[in-house]
């Protein structure tokens, strides 16, 4: 089965701000997009579990016109705060690179 980083054109994050992140996941293929927006797979549910957050804490969009999916979630620390591991938020894509996806 691919994963999603064989698939996705992009995926990356960033903080939204020194409480939240924000995750988006791009296809080129609009017709791949559909397929993987018709699975399931990438959800709210999802990203809670990768990100051990509860799911009505997760904003999770999928943007038809430009074939991607955004989910918005809090950081389990803030921005800067000690313990923190990655201050901007651009590194917590990875959890996502190795979901399967059927399509």
């Amino acid at each position: 089965m691919p994963r999603l980083r064989d698939l996705a054109r992009v995926c990356k994050s960033k903080n939204a701000g020194p409480f939240e992140l924000t995750i988006d996941v791009v296809f080129d293929d609009p017709a791949l997009y559909q397929r993987v927006k018709a699975s399931g797979v990438l959800s709210a549910d999802l990203f809670a579990r990768l990100y051990q957050v509860s799911p009505n804490q997760v904003l999770f969009t999928p943007y038809d016109a430009a074939s991607a999916f955004k989910a918005t979630l809090p950081r389990l620390l803030p921005s800067g705060e000690v313990g923190d591991t990655d201050v901007y938020g651009c590194q917590q894509h990875a959890p996502l690179l190795d979901v399967d996806l059927p399509v």
